[in-house]
């Protein structure tokens, strides 16, 4: 651990070989923990990433100058490509979960990553608080300038939640609950590897999902209930 700058635990998928560091042949999930007062110093790489907040309080993590707070069932962007930093004002251990596009990077032997200096933080709230509050609204101005690839890099799980058990008002029990994370100025995924979503399963629900080539990594926000994949029943 002395080796270490992060705290991490990598879920590698024995299936693809313990020194391969996958969950699944195009994705790198891995288990961070921040404790009070701790930073990780500003940096940018080659793989896309985002950070889900599992628990705890206080952490936050800083993009382009955009400092964005983390909380449980937040989900954070930090691009290819930008300056981010992570650090911690609360009391108690936070704990987030890693997604990457590594291992396609590094397939293409394109893996990198930069230290820098600091980032100096805007001093306002971020654009899920400002900018982006609600679904269908966005800044007059970025109707003439060009698209923002990231004018969103946080998404709030209050909201998601909010939207989730609205939409299941109106769902029909035979089809899922599921919303997808967009760039709120063009409506693309909100990166451009790994697409993200949230799922709300209803009391006594079962839902099948279309069988797809794509692989896919599912993270358990609160409740609980059974998944059931290739004739393994997970809890």
């Amino acid at each position: 651990m002395e080796k270490a700058e992060r705290q991490v635990l990598i879920l590698a998928n024995p299936g693809l070989g313990h020194d391969s560091l996958k969950a699944t042949p195009a994705i790198f999930i891995g288990m961070q923990l921040i404790l009070p007062k701790e930073y990780a110093p500003s940096h940018k790489h080659s793989p896309s990433a985002v950070r889900f907040v599992i628990e705890g309080e206080g952490g936050y993590t800083v993009v382009d100058g955009e400092k964005l707070p983390m909380e449980k069932g937040d989900l954070i962007l930090t691009p290819s490509g930008l300056w981010h930093e992570h650090g911690h004002e609360g009391k108690e251990p936070v704990v987030w979960m890693d997604a990457l596009d590594l291992p396609t990077v590094a397939a293409l032997e394109a893996s990198y990553c930069v230290e820098g200096e600091a980032q100096n933080t805007r001093n306002q709230p971020d654009s899920s608080q400002t900018r982006f509050v609600r679904s269908g609204l966005m800044p007059f101005e970025a109707l003439s300038r060009p698209r923002d690839r990231y004018p969103l890099k946080r998404f709030p799980w209050r909201d998601v939640r909010e939207a989730l058990t609205a939409m299941s008002g109106i769902t029909d029990r035979s089809t899922p609950v599921q919303l997808a994370y967009v760039n709120p100025e063009t409506g693309a995924e909100c990166m451009p590897v790994l697409g993200f979503s949230a799922i709300m399963l209803r009391p006594g629900e079962s839902v099948k999902f279309n069988r797809r080539s794509s692989s896919a990594v599912f993270s358990v926000v609160e409740g609980t209930g059974q998944a059931h994949i290739d004739g393994v029943t997970l809890d």
